[in-house]
């Protein structure tokens, strides 16, 4: 019997995620560890007008078909400036300037707004990944050349993926987050075993100062959470940014938290702040999302003032929340070498980059080269620091 040979793949660029069906893409997303590849997130950025070419955020995904039959996908932007990215390459776009060369438009593959480890391509698993990879790195090659784009950058990206893509000509720049990990926790109590006995006094006094103030913290998901909290979230979002600059910078809409509720709220923790005196309106509030044995925390505000609220709302409370209900890794966002105090050590992720002009390539290797040395130090010191007991600092590493 002869062997069937397979129709060919066809590459093709759309400028909108609502041109691929949602199944389809969803076939290929939903089977991942991260939730930020999936249609709904990424369709609810662009209808909310938060990742929008307007906003220097132009959707360019590159989709792999076999008749019609979609094989493979990569979420993909054309970015008019570096904000929202959270890995600060703004001294190369100033070192492309000073060198004629025109650094923006720049082609970004990741999750808009986004600083939590995950992205990759997206492959059916029946395809062969290295030979769709190498067709789709292919088509970023020729659609770059043709444009005259100076780079291509995949940022928080899979480490199960990394060695894949590197294999391709893509070289890694070296960063770090602040990652929890559930050691076999039965409980909170757990957790704070880790610590030495002054940082698990302080745990303590940090959540009692909550209480104090009568502050009720609850963790709501799914069904159970109020069609206007998601609404309120905003609010709390955008006083945030307000009072953090450019560091909070205001890129999600308020349609963007209304839709969630409306089509995303299973993946949903909020952790709202309510006063003994009024059970109707929050002070305050932390929104994280999660998906199989991984939580991620994402925004958070408050309009008042109120020691040690944040700790708990965004910290302490997840993490409980998670002991309870099988999460295995906790990110809480991007930032904040507090967090070490936390629990929360230092761990290593990665951006890939490929440089399409010569001049840029020839300085900023050696320079990645070097960084990635002084990154690695860096990681290594602060998980040294970690207000863990004898014994526990290999959760560390």
């Amino acid at each position: 019997m002869l062997k069937q040979v397979k129709p060919h793949p066809k590459a093709t660029w759309v400028n909108k995620i609502s041109e691929v069906a949602q199944v389809a893409w969803d076939a290929l997303a939903i089977p991942l560890k991260t939730p930020f590849l999936e249609w709904t997130w990424l369709h609810n950025l662009e209808i909310s007008g938060s990742a929008t070419a307007p906003n220097g955020w132009l959707p360019n995904h590159l989709t792999i078909w076999r008749d019609n039959t979609l094989i493979a996908a990569a979420a993909m932007y054309l970015k008019g400036h570096s904000q929202g990215e959270f890995v600060f390459d703004h001294q190369w776009a100033d070192l492309a300037q000073r060198i004629g060369v025109e650094y923006y438009p720049k082609l970004l593959g990741m999750t808009p707004f986004t600083p939590a480890e995950g992205y990759r391509f997206l492959i059916a698993p029946n395809e062969d990944e290295d030979e769709i990879t190498a067709l789709m790195v292919h088509e970023i090659d020729s659609f770059c050349k043709k444009h005259r784009i100076a780079t291509c950058n995949f940022l928080y990206v899979d480490p199960e993926w990394k060695p894949t893509i590197e294999k391709h000509g893509f070289t890694g720049w070296l960063h770090h987050s602040y990652i929890w990990q559930n050691l076999g926790f039965n409980n909170f109590d757990d957790y704070l075993g880790l610590f030495n006995s002054n940082q698990r006094r302080n745990i303590k006094r940090e959540r009692k100062a909550v209480e104090k103030v009568g502050l009720r913290l609850q963790t709501v998901t799914g069904d159970e959470i109020p069609q206007t909290l998601l609404p309120l979230m905003y609010d709390f979002y955008v006083d945030t940014c307000d009072k953090f600059g450019w560091w909070g910078s205001k890129y999600l809409t308020k349609q963007f938290f209304e839709l969630l509720h409306t089509n995303y709220r299973d993946r949903v923790l909020l952790v709202p702040a309510y006063s003994e005196q009024d059970n109707s309106q929050p002070v305050g509030m932390s929104f994280c999302l999660y998906k199989s044995d991984r939580l991620y925390g994402r925004y958070w505000g408050s309009f008042q003032e109120i020691d040690c609220l944040h700790f708990d709302a965004c910290y302490y409370s997840p993490i409980e929340w998670g002991i309870n209900n099988g999460i295995q890794l906790f990110d809480p966002g991007a930032g904040g070498r507090h967090k070490k105090r936390r629990g929360f050590p230092a761990m290593p992720n990665y951006s890939l980059h490929r440089f399409y002009n010569a001049r840029l390539q020839q300085i900023l290797l050696p320079y990645i080269s070097e960084v990635n040395v002084l990154e690695q130090r860096e990681i290594d010191a602060i998980n040294a620091e970690l207000p863990f007991k004898e014994g526990n600092q290999e959760s560390s590493t």
